[in-house]
């Protein structure tokens, strides 16, 4: 039977803070806290039911047993990093696009095969992103987004077009054909986004107060699906529903206005990768071919 190895991570906590002199080292180059260091150190001693480092003076010392596993770990790191360097160089890296899951769903998917005809080089991965997008962008090459500025510090964000939304129904509800009805409806909405229905009635001089709210669902693709089943009125941005729209299966009485936010493409400050910069163009053409579309009512 082949003999289990110790957690990987814990070798990778080790080797570090063996490399490096210290846990406050390691812990920098792996980007995680002091204590998470040592955490991972003393798992690592108590499953190989060894002593690793020894204490001199603030810092630490390699046992004899820790000096043969740090030779053994870092040769092996070493080949591990050589043979992915290589894999890289030799393998197209696909390009890591998160969206929100509504997004992704409801607009990135449906031109997937579009992008590939138009894109034949570029290989992209998509990651739906549910909650939210930290300022490192972490694990992203790039990411499509709703948003409104500020932007975070760390993000260089390209503008791609502005956000329009506007009230969709299904032509079965039964307000459907009567505008002025469809704000006596109980309001379909989002809990992840809870200012759109207030801002659309402001700019249509209608007192956010007089809303009346139906059911409530956490993202944007639920509440969709439920538009669709004909269970209330809508809010969404228009390039969401613009399939929807064109088939008859939503309508948009009030049609759709700005918002003050944008659909942006973001990516972490430094050189701009050129994939990012050919996808850019083509969300961009893509976005304007969608705005240029008429609006069913």
């Amino acid at each position: 039977m082949t003999a289990r190895l110790p957690s990987l991570n814990a070798l990778r906590a080790f080797e570090a803070a063996a490399r490096l002199g210290g846990v406050s080292q390691a812990a920098r180059e792996l980007h995680v806290t002091h204590g998470a260091v040592s955490r991972q150190i003393r798992l690592l001693e108590a499953e190989l039911g060894l002593v690793l480092f020894s204490r001199e003076g603030r810092g630490l010392r390699l046992t004899p047993a820790g000096r043969q596993l740090q030779e053994a770990a870092a040769a092996a790191f070493a080949r591990l990093q050589d043979a992915t360097a290589r894999l890289r160089r030799d393998t197209p890296s696909a390009l890591v696009l998160g969206c929100p899951g509504s997004l992704l769903a409801r607009w990135m998917i449906p031109r997937m095969e579009r992008l590939g005809r138009d894109l034949p080089g570029l290989t992209l991965h998509l990651a739906a992103q549910e909650d939210g997008f930290d300022t490192e962008l972490t694990g992203l090459d790039a990411a499509l987004l709703l948003a409104e500025p500020p932007w975070p510090s760390g993000w260089q964000v390209r503008e791609l077009a502005p956000e329009r939304i506007g009230p969709v129904v299904s032509p079965r509800h039964p307000a459907s054909h009567d505008p002025r009805r469809l704000l006596e409806e109980p309001l379909l909405h989002t809990t992840s986004r809870p200012q759109a229905w207030p801002v659309w009635a402001a700019q249509h001089g209608i007192d956010p107060d007089r809303l009346r709210y139906g059911s409530g669902f956490e993202h944007l693709y639920y509440l969709l699906e439920a538009a669709l089943a004909g269970m209330g009125v809508a809010i969404a941005p228009e390039p969401l529903v613009a399939a929807d729209l064109a088939a008859g299966r939503l309508l948009a009485p009030w049609g759709f206005s700005a918002t003050g936010g944008a659909w942006i493409l973001a990516t972490r400050r430094g050189p701009l990768d050129p994939r990012v910069e050919r996808l850019g163009d083509w969300l961009e053409r893509e976005l304007g071919a969608d705005a240029m579309a008429p609006v069913p009512n």
